[in-house]
């Protein structure tokens, strides 16, 4: 869902969003109060993405009624969340939840399956759900005028379509499946923390262990997995089905990346490097394959010119 959230701005509206930083921690830091206030994990659920649509429609007033650049408008929100992290979450950096009923340990009770299958079923069911939702409203007038507007601003401008509203519900939409992945990631590793990337020390039975809230900035691992997701499985002339689809199959392959270069002795520390190299190598090998199919197109034309000649 981080994934998708970033495809929306960086690939339709073609606007470099900067807030998903400090909305992923939003997401998780409203959503792990309201669980410990023995709220229901899924209406906790709830209330994160509209923390998520919240801050996104603050990026997008910053952009479009107060003419920020759009980069700068993420980046001031996402300095101005931190804060509002820290007070939602009573001032404290991180929150664990271990003594809280979160949905996948309820579900595990409840249907006597281990976490990590429950992890996985859920997942997609809401993998499914929310593809299809998205499916639905970008093929309606609303939102095939977001995609218009990222396309080409002023020609959907000439065609009587408000660009900054757009904007606006396309930012909002985005962060608020930002602010859902970080719900359910609060929900999964029953911790939180104010600072994205950051590690959170929490109880696991009787022993103390480190649950790594996502390993680096949450930007770079969604445009990872949109480079590898477009890379592997579709281009981005394909169907917005598949697309929607390739982005979670990359956001996958991009982790199984992370996990087997771990088990080969990584240090932590370098997963930065190593996301950055992945997106870049990603970002390039497209670029590489549509030169050589240039070259390759220039030497047949040229080759039968002679023969004709």
């Amino acid at each position: 869902f981080l994934a998708l959230g970033v495809y929306i701005t960086f690939r339709l509206l073609d606007i470099a969003d900067l807030t998903v930083d400090g909305s992923f921690a939003t997401g998780g830091a409203v959503c792990a109060v309201c669980v410990l206030n023995n709220i229901h994990p899924l209406l906790a659920i709830l209330v994160a993405i509209l923390a998520g649509f919240l801050a996104g429609a603050i990026t997008g007033i910053l952009h479009t009624k107060c003419k920020i650049p759009a980069i700068l408008a993420g980046i001031l929100t996402q300095i101005g969340l931190y804060s509002i992290n820290l007070r939602i979450m009573s001032g404290r950096a991180n929150l664990p939840l271990i003594a809280a009923n979160t949905l996948f340990s309820d579900l595990s009770t409840a249907l006597n399956i281990n976490k990590y299958y429950i992890t996985l079923i859920v997942a997609l069911i809401f993998v499914i759900i929310f593809i299809a939702l998205l499916y639905w409203f970008f093929g309606t007038e609303t939102g095939s005028s977001i995609r218009a507007t990222g396309n080409n601003e002023q020609m959907a401008r000439s065609l009587g379509i408000n660009t900054n509203t757009m904007k606006l519900i396309g930012l909002m939409i985005s962060n608020g499946l930002v602010g859902l992945s970080g719900g359910l990631y609060a929900l999964y590793g029953q911790a939180t923390d104010v600072r994205v990337g950051h590690r959170v020390t929490v109880l696991k039975g009787t022993e103390i262990g480190e649950n790594s809230i996502i390993g680096t900035g949450a930007i770079v691992i969604a445009l990872a997995s949109i480079v590898i997701g477009e890379v592997v499985i579709s281009g981005k002339k394909s169907g917005f089905a598949l697309r929607l689809a390739s982005i979670v199959i990359g956001s996958i392959i991009y982790r199984i990346i992370v996990a087997l270069v771990l088990q080969m002795g990584l240090n932590t520390d370098d997963l930065k490097l190593l996301t950055a190299i992945l997106v870049g190598i990603a970002l390039t090998i497209p670029i590489m394959l549509s030169k050589r199919k240039q070259v390759a197109t220039y030497k047949k034309l040229t080759k039968e010119i002679d023969e004709n000649a």
